[in-house]
């Protein structure tokens, strides 16, 4: 509340400097979250992009797996799959987005050769070998979307954090500073009126005092004139 702030000449310097200060803070913020709104565009259309290509490649490592069932049996693929030794390896890091640091996530062993799948050229068949092929591929998005997923979610919430701060300085904060200030001022525009009209009061009075001995000073000397006559 204004009526809170001692209306003096120190508050209201030190309030305009937290105006200044929270003027410069508002407008870096706003460029911080326009800055982050553009970057999570670039990111939601990679991350459509890769949305359709792992549906894609889902149907497409399920029609491959349906098939190799159909024409090989359960048993050959999961003969197949149990095969395979060498698993695949994920590693993160991060990277830095306007302050935000989002995840970075990089894999190996995913695509792998026929004699490195574990079952051997003998004990498969093509159509293995395609859903093998379809599911690497398939593991590959699942990486990919798991990184620009992770990463969107990081910068949504920074933007949305950055768009309270803007808010509450812009609609709270600031009015409530301009408000502090406006008071100060108005208070100390009263006092000063109040104080220049007491200073008149007191000029005044001075002067008829003055005028008062005058007149009683000249009294005095007719007083004295006309005795001396």
């Amino acid at each position: 509340m204004a009526e809170d702030v001692k209306p003096t000449r120190k508050n209201l310097m030190a309030i305009e400097d937290r105006i200044e200060l929270s003027e410069r803070g508002h407008d870096t913020l706003e460029q911080k979250r326009d800055g982050l709104i553009m970057e999570f565009m670039d990111i939601l259309d990679q991350a459509q992009d890769i949305r359709a290509d792992l549906d894609e490649n889902y149907e497409t490592a399920q029609r491959k797996i349906n098939m190799a069932r159909a024409m090989e049996g359960d048993v050959a693929v999961r003969g197949a799959a149990a095969a395979l030794k060498e698993h695949p390896e994920i590693t993160t890091q991060s990277k830095n987005i306007m302050g935000v640091v989002v995840p970075q996530i990089e894999s190996s062993r995913v695509r792998k050769s026929l004699d490195q799948r574990g079952y051997g050229l003998l004990g498969s068949s093509a159509r293995i070998d395609e859903a093998a092929d379809a599911y690497e591929e398939l593991l590959e998005s699942i990486i990919l979307a798991a990184e620009v997923e992770t990463a969107m979610k990081k910068m949504l919430t920074e933007i949305e954090t950055t768009k309270r701060r803007v808010n509450a300085l812009e609609f709270k904060l600031l009015p409530d500073l301009r408000e502090n200030k406006e008071y100060i001022e108005q208070k100390l525009e009263e006092q000063e009126r109040e104080e220049i009209f007491r200073l008149k009061k007191i000029k005044a009075k001075k002067e008829e005092e003055e005028k008062a001995e005058a007149a009683a000073e000249s009294e005095s000397g007719l007083e004295v004139v006309e005795a001396d006559d």
